[in-house]
This record gives structure tokens, sequence and C-alpha cells, in this order.
């Protein structure tokens, strides 16, 4: 038999296809929050981006770490001094003290940062 049947190789592919289209949006979330509404612009996806999350109860994580607001300002001076392009994106919880969400965007932009955002639902 000359033939290869190639059903079963696609057949994988398409369930790798359908995990990975699945399971990405849950691994780019990581800390769950409940973002405000508004109406937002869309990020570049190739550049380098760190995300740090303030949640409902004033907690502050970068990336899927929790830290402190005293060790977030070397963590993203560090990650600046790395990349001088790098990208913030501040994801703060609607219910959370708006004061916490301003005072890490003050801090990144004492530090340099000039690239950065707040994350929205995008829902109005």
């Amino acid at each position: 038999m000359l033939d290869m049947n190639l059903t079963s190789m696609s057949d994988l592919t398409f369930l790798l296809l359908i995990t990975f289209i699945i399971t990405f949006p849950m691994i780019e979330q990581g800390i769950p929050v409940k973002l405000p509404s508004g109406k937002s612009a869309t990020l570049d996806t190739q550049a380098e981006t760190s995300v740090v999350t303030v949640d409902r109860e004033g907690r502050v994580f970068l990336g899927e770490e929790i830290t402190t607001m005293e060790a977030l300002g070397p963590a993203l001076s560090a990650r600046l001094q790395a990349n001088p392009q790098l990208r913030l994106v501040i994801r703060g919880d609607e219910g959370v003290n708006y004061g916490r969400v301003v005072e890490v965007g003050r801090m990144a932009r004492q530090l340099g940062i000039e690239r950065m955002a707040f994350a929205t639902s995008g829902e109005e």
C-alpha cells in the first residue's frame, strides 16, 4: 500500500487547535477581576507586555505572582531595564479603591514606563 492515511493526523490537529482556542483566554486573564466597562483601543500583542493586577481586596499581582507595592517598583524597574520598550497593562477590579490603581500607574510613570494601558471589559 503506497497511500498514507492522514485522517487520524488531521483529527489530532483539529483537536489540539480547539484545545488551544479554549484554553488561551483563560491563561491570558490570570487573576480573576471584574474590569470596569468602557471603550478601549486594542494593544499590539507582538510587543513585550507586563500585566499588573489589583484585585477586589487590593492585593497587587505582577503577572501571576502576588507582590507588594514596595516590591513592585524594583520588579518593574528590572523589567524596564531589560526591555526599554516595555508595555504595562494595569488591570483593576471595578470594586477596588481607585486610588490603589492610580498608585500603580503613578509608580510606573515615575520609573519611566511610557507605554501604559488600563484594561477595561469593553462593554458599555
